[in-house]
């Protein structure tokens, strides 16, 4: 039986290359640039034009460089920004890419039906926002305005929510929280009454003692961090880092502990009951500041060094010495509490276990341990009230989740595949910069979700697996080619960053602003966005924090004074945290109201059958998540990945280095494509690692197409969070094929 949506691969569509072929692209950029020359306006030099990165959400604000044809050559770090310190990583220089990149989606489509079989046709942009406009419209008049949903992952998510908002839905979810780093929220919440957010509060510059358990710090590319974790190192800092694998991390640590997957609560407690034990913990910080210390301390008794060494597979004596090098650097000590954190299902336990090590510590709020960060107050245009949705993607989770503070990405996709349970399925979503293909794990869930649906609407720069799924595709500029709201980050210092086009946009694309404008217009919604565009609504925000557009034109960052000089605790100085006690909670009130274990307990998770191993996935220093991997300067460093296979488990299967082999997970799932073998010691004997973000389906990607093999694919067995909803991905086993007709090797 078709499905309502079949997958069209645009590649085969004439429309979807005819526009501008590659040999064309920078001849047409010298001619665009040359015809447009008036677009700028300024008492500036625009041979250098601020921006931030948009590579990946550390947004490092940087400048971008033109030569004197007025084409781009370079992009390069802001020496005023204190997330980059001026300095870019390999995926921020190599942003350049995007622009240049000839595979990227270049005029709206719209899917049509011909002689029975679907397909694409270009259309105009009015064409495009009166189709969507009208399906939205009826979603609303049959369902109501909550059964359409936002996903979204980039700048251009705050101009669709304002927009999703008005239209009186609030079912807008970022990947990033239920994929990725929920659960050491929701973790930190309960103990601190405070979240870790973006970029995290960690005081790596001033530690002692850097404790990674499972954050892979130099290959993620956390810039600043990275930044400051080599100053920690040439400081003379003690890096202790727990993986199975060695990671890059790992080479630069005084401890490796080596760990078995799914493990690591069964350390963290160890390490609890060693430091409770010797009292090594900080007695005054916790007698002052902590809630529960003696239920705590009851709690881990059993967890001694000799239980975890038969569960963990690290020797007694390695726990021992690590948990009394983090005590000898305290407070100065940070237990880091990492970013892609969905591993097994207990992942806020787990994190839970991070948040009260770190207390026992005496680190949160001290030198070297976790400061207050400061976020710069940018007031916004006031705006009409939203009206007040009647329902959200909660309605269809039963109750579940409520100590979830953002929408679940997984719970939204959940809610739009009917249900007798709920009375309205979502029936309508805007995918805006993310690849739910790749994305979300269980892709056959993802898929049987769009399928459902009444309307599909993709914006993005390229064409991501996602657009041959969807009603309308909508071709965004890239961020060098765009406006796109301040950078508001937190840190030591608040500070704001300028993003502002270099150039105009290539082809036919548009900024993700203008598109959800023009959107509010057919929608009656246009109150919403009052000003006629997104420089006039910047330039009266800079203006209320006693700056202009023009000035942030010149300079890209403004450093702003912190408020009061409370980065971190005072001598012996009263804090009241915003937990239900007032204290920083070892033992969870809030969790115990939600009928959860208040104190994180081991639990025992599924091991692999013989013959499979366990598959773990990470990142590489120039590639963030799928979204670069057809990008023409950074694919020169890396276009595939590789799956990591320990010494001993390749000579039972007779695999040799850069043999190409296909995987086959525990559900009979194989991969699509093949990837390549590397033999190496730096991976334990029971898992297999490889990078995310590779084995592209989609031919228009022409660099990333059939390179390497994607982990989501593999990843069916999903781990949920039952106190958050977070998607656990680690839970999956592989073996390895020849082929891909399940013939053994």
């Amino acid at each position: 039986m078709k499905s309502r949506r079949q997958f069209i691969k645009i590649s085969s569509l004439s429309a979807a290359g005819v526009i501008f072929g590659g040999g064309l692209l920078e001849t047409f950029a010298d001619n665009l640039l040359k015809k447009n020359q008036s677009f700028f306006k300024g008492p500036y030099d625009f041979t250098r034009t601020p921006t931030y990165c948009e590579v990946c959400f550390w947004k490092c604000a940087g400048w971008v460089h033109k030569d004197q044809n007025g084409r781009i050559k370079k992009i390069i770090g802001n020496d005023d920004d204190p997330n980059c310190n001026g300095r870019f990583c390999p995926r921020g220089t190599g942003g350049v890419g995007m622009y240049f990149d000839e595979d990227r989606l270049k005029t709206p489509l719209l899917r049509v039906e011909e002689n029975g079989e679907q397909t694409y046709r270009e259309a105009s942009w009015d064409e495009a926002f009166e189709f969507i406009a009208s399906k939205m419209k009826q979603i609303k008049k049959e369902h109501g305005p909550e059964c359409t949903a936002l996903f979204t992952h980039g700048s251009g998510g705050k101009y669709f929510g304002k927009l999703l908002k008005g239209f009186g839905s609030n079912n807008i979810a970022a990947p990033s929280y239920a994929q990725c780093r929920g659960p050491r929220e929701v973790a930190f919440l309960a103990t601190y009454g405070q979240g870790i957010n973006s970029p995290e509060n960690t005081d790596i510059r001033d530690t002692k003692c850097l404790v990674l358990i499972g954050s892979h710090l130099g290959e993620n590319m956390h810039n600043g961090q990275v930044q400051e974790m080599s100053d920690a190192i040439d400081k003379g800092a003690t890096i202790i880092t727990v993986d199975p694998r060695f990671s890059t991390a790992a080479s630069k640590s005084k401890h490796w502990l080596p760990i078995k997957p799914s493990t690591d609560i069964a350390l963290l407690l160890s390490w609890m009951n060693v430091i409770i034990n010797e009292g090594l913990f900080d007695k005054e910080y916790i007698e002052k500041y902590a809630f529960g210390f003696e239920e705590l301390k009851a709690h881990v008794q059993s967890y001694t060094p000799e239980w975890a060494y038969g569960v963990t597979t690290i020797k007694p004596e390695q726990i021992r010495e690590t948990a009394r090098e983090m005590a000898n650097a305290a407070p100065a000590v940070i237990v880091h509490p990492g970013r892609h954190v969905t591993w097994y299902g207990d992942d806020t336990q787990r994190l839970r276990a991070v948040a009260i090590l770190n207390a026992l510590l005496g680190s949160w709020g001290r030198r070297g341990g976790y400061y207050n960060p400061e976020k710069a107050t940018v007031p916004h245009f006031k705006l009409p009230t939203f009206p007040k949705p009647n329902k959200n993607w909660r309605n269809a989770m039963g109750g579940k989740y409520e100590l979830a503070d953002l929408a679940l990405a997984s719970g939204v996709c959940d809610a739009s595949i009917p249900t007798p349970e709920f009375d309205c399925s979502i029936r309508g979503w805007i995918v805006n910069g993310t690849n739910l293909i790749n994305t979300l794990p269980d892709q056959q869930k993802t898929i049987a979700a769009m399928n459902a649906l009444d309307l599909l609407v993709v914006v993005d720069t390229m064409p991501m697996e996602i657009t041959g799924y969807a009603d309308v595709v909508l071709p965004e500029c890239t961020y060098m080619e765009r406006y796109d709201s301040l950078r508001v980050s937190q840190g030591r210092e608040p500070s704001i960053a300028l993003r502002m086009p270099a150039v105009d946009p290539l082809y036919n694309t548009k900024p993700a602003y203008w598109m959800a404008r023009e959107l509010a217009k057919k929608l009656d919604l246009l109150q919403y966005f009052p000003f006629e565009n997104i420089e006039e609504e910047i330039d009266w925000e800079l203006k209320q924090v006693g700056s202009s557009l023009e000035e942030m034109q010149r300079i890209g960052v403004k450093r702003m004074t912190r408020e009061f000089d409370d980065l971190y605790f005072g001598d012996n100085e009263d804090v009241e945290f915003n937990t239900n006690t007032g204290k920083i909670e070892l033992y969870s009130t809030a969790l115990e109201e939600e009928g959860f274990d208040p104190m994180p307990k081991f639990t025992q998770h599924p091991e692999p059958e013989e013959g499979f191993y366990r598959l773990i996935y990470g990142r590489a220093p120039m590639h963030t998540f799928s979204r670069t991997a057809n990008n023409p300067n950074l694919t020169d460093l890396m276009d595939e990945n590789t799956v990591w296979i320990n010494p001993k488990v390749a000579k039972e299967w007779d695999l040799t280095n850069d043999q190409y082999i296909f995987l086959e997970n525990q559900d009979g799932v194989i991969s699509d494509f093949q990837i390549k073998v590397r033999v190496t010691e730096r991976i334990r004997w029971d898992s297999v690692y490889m990078v995310h973000g590779f084995g592209h389906t989609d031919k228009r990607m022409t660099r990333a197409f059939g390179k390497g093999i994607s982990d989501t694919q593999l990843i069916t067995n999903v781990m949920v969070d039952p106190i958050m909803g977070g998607t656990g991905m680690r839970g999956n086993f592989v073996t390895f094929r020849l082929d891909n007709k399940k013939s053994e090797v």
